[in-house]
């Protein structure tokens, strides 16, 4: 019996979960705790390495406190991360700044500097696309890629660059944290889009560190997800309730492991996320992309293997929205008269339960109303910072219930939208896996069925398959497991959803609609951005 800790690290929050693994595996605990997210009015989007840490000591003490085993049966600690930040640390891994979410936007006019000058392939400098597309298969074509992070901060913050020794992302920040080593994944590199995926040649580029003016000493050793980063040290074990000399492994970033949580590791599989951003992911064995849509072909866990990933920046983010600002809002106004979660009567455990109850109610298509879920810009199928949330096709007939239904159908249009961008180039799956927080919501499992036209399947937990991958990299790291691969030899199916023919009607009419809406409002979007 092995017993392995995984660290699942969000845009606001951290779930810390125990897992025990032979033949199968199994979650045996969990807890979590919350953090800030700093939005500024520049575009910034920043984030504090202290509460990162102060989050992982708080959830995992409390984890530990009533876990079967003791600290010093864990065999290993693994992580699924939040990728394309920005970690500035100096020699003793400490950040010169705070981090940069991978949601910043501040590099606008680093980006344009960079590759929006000259003759241009779609919107970007011929010259460096086609050496970047050569070399990593993929191109910093948006304005919140790290690349453009880290110029900003040379060019705006000089003191604070001078003292960077290393660049990280996250979890790579919380590794050096633990263990004192400063290194990164595979695929952590990879995102950063300066990584060589060429066979033979793998390994930081110095031609496109040179083009785009990065200082090569900054980026440190790669592993891959599987690898031993370190191991905890006294102090770091202290302050966790862990034991000294734990293996800390190199993990990944989420875009790879909730893939390999929910079971999609074969090629060709696709699964949907739904979290606090949204993606569709396909398995690939070779490097496709698709520069106008923005969907390129990443390094993900596995070796030999590539994630075809298209991300959208807000998906459940907008349902938080929802929840927020339309059924239980400012002003105190609710869908009932007195808040379901005040009723002691009430049959449902939450209010997003209630909420997926009500509206189930309203017919497909929302009485014509359309949102579009762009509530911080958007990167795939079209890069826009610009772009924004809005609804479209309200009347004197639409209530309350109509436009959170509309909120959930336009989340699910645009992941349409960018499942169908994928199948131009490659061939996605008939049957989906659907995972993240909001896959835990039937009504809405059954709405992305019949959008999508695809059988939706959901796996037990959802919302902890990038946990669950964490913990399957370091099993097979520790040899428990054969391969990342046989993951999907254990991860089960909860629930599956078949397109209901009756409604496909309601939702083309408006998915039609909803394609143009960017397009159509590009300008404005602009001119108020």
């Amino acid at each position: 019996m092995t017993y392995i800790l995984a660290y699942d690290i969000g845009s606001t929050s951290l779930k810390t979960c125990l897992f025990r693994v032979d033949r199968t595996i199994e979650m045996i605990g969990n807890t979590s705790a919350d953090y800030g997210l700093y939005t500024l009015p520049d575009g910034g989007a920043e984030q504090h390495m202290e509460e990162w840490w102060d989050a992982m000591c708080r959830s995992t003490k409390k984890l530990m406190e009533h876990a079967p085993v003791n600290a010093d049966q864990i065999a290993g600690i693994s992580f699924c991360s939040q990728m394309q930040g920005l970690v500035l640390v100096d020699e003793k891994g400490e950040p010169v700044r705070h981090p940069m979410s991978y949601m910043d936007q501040r590099g606008r006019e680093e980006m344009k500097k960079g590759i929006g000058s000259g003759f241009r392939i779609a919107g970007m400098n011929a010259r460096r696309l086609l050496t970047s597309l050569k070399i990593t298969g993929a191109v910093s074509g948006s304005v919140k890629d790290p690349l453009w992070k880290y110029l900003w901060v040379r060019g705006h913050e000089p003191e604070a660059f001078g003292r960077a020794r290393w660049w990280l992302d996250v979890k790579e920040a919380l590794i050096a944290r633990m263990t004192g080593d400063c290194v990164m994944t595979e695929d952590s590199a990879y995102a950063t889009l300066l990584y060589d995926t060429r066979e033979g040649k793998k390994g930081w580029s110095e031609k496109l560190t040179r083009m785009f003016g990065v200082e090569m000493h900054h980026l440190p050793n790669v592993i891959r997800t599987t690898d031993v980063a370190g191991y905890l040290r006294e102090e770091q074990a202290e302050e966790l309730g862990l034991a000294e000399g734990t293996p800390v492994f190199g993990g990944g970033g989420d875009a790879s492991l909730i893939g390999v949580g929910s079971g999609s590791v074969h090629t060709g599989d696709t699964h949907i996320y739904c979290g606090t951003s949204g993606w569709v992911s396909t398995v690939v064995e070779r490097q496709t992309v698709d520069t106008g849509a923005m969907i390129a072909s990443i390094i993900g866990a596995q070796e030999g293997r590539f994630n075809y990933f298209a991300e959208m920046e807000t998906a459940g983010k907008c349902l938080d929205w929802v929840r927020e600002h339309l059924a239980l809002d400012e002003i105190g106004v609710y869908l009932s008269k007195q808040p379901v979660t005040e009723d002691p009567d009430q049959e449902y455990n939450s209010l997003q339960e209630y909420l997926s109850e009500v509206i189930d109610q309203a017919r497909p298509g929302s009485g014509g109303v359309i949102f579009t879920p762009w509530l911080h810009g958007n990167r795939c199928p079209f890069e826009d910072p610009n772009a924004a949330g809005m609804f479209f096709g309200l009347t004197l007939d639409t209530g309350k219930t109509e436009m959170i239904r509309a909120v959930t159908e336009g989340i699910c249009y645009h992941l349409c939208w960018m499942l169908e961008c994928q199948d131009r180039k490659i061939q996605t799956s008939k049957t989906i896996r659907f995972c993240g927080g909001v896959a835990n919501s039937p009504v809405i499992a059954q709405i992305l069925a019949d959008i999508t036209g695809r059988k939706i399947e959901v796996v037990e937990s959802p919302q902890n398959a990038g946990a669950l991958g964490a913990a399957l990299t370091a099993a097979a790291g520790l040899g428990v497991i054969p391969d990342i691969e046989s993951a999907a030899d254990v991860i089960r199916v909860r629930s599956a959803f078949a397109p209901r023919a009756e409604h496909a009607a309601a939702y083309r009419r408006n998915y039609e609609v909803f394609r143009k809406l960017h397009k159509q409002n590009r300008k404005l979007f602009a001119e108020i951005g």
